[in-house]
């Protein structure tokens, strides 16, 4: 899938190089660059790019480059471009989040990031297609069950769990969460119900997009079943349980996303 973009930013040499790195992947189409707030507005709106490269540092503050510009297109635009924050400054991540940005790329650019990065589009843009589907994997029994509470109303993802011939299906809206237990994995339903996949927690990691997400070496979690997030003692809390998850400092880029979606949603913050 080919995709256009235009660059935004006030820094040219910044362009050269963003540019010079898209120009190396073949499924990246270049437009223009704007160099200020009100060029890159007006040449968004315009072209209707598929990707906007933002920088939200600028050099130059009078060209008034900032996250702003993107509460700006939500104004005009019912679909946003993709996002990509291109910047030196890995502390400006956190606010980036929160204003839902599609990638935050350390400059310089190299190849590899862009890779990534049309990977990452490719397959969120597969999952909405794709939904609803099933999957399969390898593990034993599970009974389907009317018990659990839809917490959200969303196309359900149903997994097929194949042992020996037996067949056996979960709706992914009734896992709360995924816990690694060596090579195998151990799947927690909202009706306190586990069921033991042989897969390991990789393999879910990379076959479930939102709202699981990992959190810990050893847990994928269902945002969905989120009562509560301590970030002073790294724990999420369980929906109507005591039952609390650890988070592990090497996934709190993953935390820090699940608050900002849920800043996102239906919120008000006490």
């Amino acid at each position: 899938m080919n995709y256009s973009y235009i660059i935004i930013d006030d820094d040219q040499e910044g362009v050269l190089m963003t540019k010079k790195a898209a120009d190396s992947i073949v499924e990246l189409t270049y437009i223009t660059s704007a160099t200020n707030y009100s060029d890159g507005l007006n040449f968004a709106l315009e072209y209707r790019p598929d990707i906007i490269f933002l920088e939200i540092d600028p050099i130059n503050v009078s060209s008034n480059l900032s996250l702003s510009l993107i509460n700006e297109l939500h104004r005009y635009l019912q679909v946003l471009p993709k996002i990509i924050v291109t910047t030196k400054k890995k502390h400006l991540a956190f606010d980036a989040i929160q204003y839902g940005v599609n990638d935050y790329i350390l400059k310089p650019i190299n190849k590899i990031d862009l890779v990534k990065m049309i990977l990452k589009i490719n397959k969120s843009n597969f999952n909405i297609q794709a939904a609803p589907l099933v999957a399969t994997v390898i593990t034993e029994n599970q009974e389907t069950t009317d018990h659990c509470p839809r917490i959200v109303d969303q196309d359900s993802l149903i997994l097929c769990i194949k042992s020996y011939g037996d067949y056996r299906y979960i709706d992914t809206r009734d896992i709360c969460y995924l816990k690694a237990d060596n090579n195998s994995t151990d799947i927690h339903l909202c009706t306190g119900e586990m069921i033991t996949a042989f897969k390991t927690l990789k393999h879910f990691e990379k076959s479930l997009s939102n709202p699981f997400i990992r959190i810990h070496n050893s847990f994928i979690i269902n945002r969905n079943y989120i009562a509560r997030i301590h970030t002073g003692n790294s724990v999420c809390f369980i929906k109507n349980s005591a039952l609390k998850l650890p988070f592990s400092r090497s996934y709190k880029n993953n935390i820090d996303l699940i608050i900002a979606d849920f800043a996102n949603g239906n919120y008000l913050e006490i």
